[in-house]
């Protein structure tokens, strides 16, 4: 497997304290970390239903702000689980990997609605995706997953302090529902432009990576037809 290495910003400050709380929580050991996974998947579900309102209900920014928050906490404390009850699994670690980007996708879309420009959705999730197929392509070439400085962990942050403004806009001023869209339209355009900049910097970066400390064995082989 890959080795894991992590350049995040914020994960020392703010991963390390959420695994602190594992034994706190006192999961039992006979659940599954896959239904810790589940449990995260559908908080980031309620985390997009809380952005497609956050323009219009104030509490919509407060479900935005919970089920990210939620959905990290899970993604932290799954893999914990699972090493501290000798539950580890290929299965899990592909579970979890195939959920992550489909939770941003999620709040892309969420975000994209409250802002009332669906073509958002359709540029953000192109974004996330790409990014992640290419972070998997690069740890399978090199044998390192590796985390930017700028992160899922950053940008997770960035979504709960957003979420959290506007219920904050809104409770102050339930009229500011147009206010609040434009906000919406200008912090998933921000997020898309930004996530796209990341997206071509880091595929030149991998390219030259995989060149350097990829395989000496390069793949020749043709497709074997069955």
């Amino acid at each position: 497997m890959p080795r894991r290495v992590s350049h995040s910003l914020l994960d020392p400050w703010l991963t390390k304290p959420l695994k602190s709380l594992y034994g706190a929580l006192k999961i039992p050991p006979r659940v599954p970390p896959e239904a810790i996974v589940g449990v995260g998947h559908l908080a980031a579900i309620a985390g997009a239903v809380g952005f497609a309102f956050s323009s219009s209900a104030w509490w919509g920014g407060l479900l935005a702000a919970l089920g990210v928050a939620g959905n990290h906490t899970a993604d932290v404390l799954d893999g914990t689980h699972a090493r501290a009850t000798g539950q580890c699994r290929h299965g899990g670690e592909l579970l979890d990997h195939f959920v992550d980007p489909l939770s941003f996708t999620y709040w892309v879309a969420g975000l994209a609605a409250a802002a009332a420009a669906p073509w958002w959705a359709a540029v953000g999730i192109t974004i996330i995706y790409a990014t992640s197929v290419l972070t998997n392509i690069r740890a399978k070439m090199i044998g390192e997953f590796t985390l930017a400085r700028f992160g899922p962990t950053e940008f997770k942050s960035l979504l709960i302090a957003f979420g959290l403004w506007q219920m904050v806009r809104l409770l102050g001023d339930p009229g500011a529902t147009p206010a609040a869209t434009v906000a919406a339209w200008w912090f998933v355009a921000a997020l898309s432009t930004a996530g796209a900049v990341q997206l071509l910097i880091s595929l030149v970066k991998a390219v030259r990576e995989v060149n350097a400390q990829g395989s000496p064995d390069v793949d020749t082989t043709e497709w074997e037809v069955k």
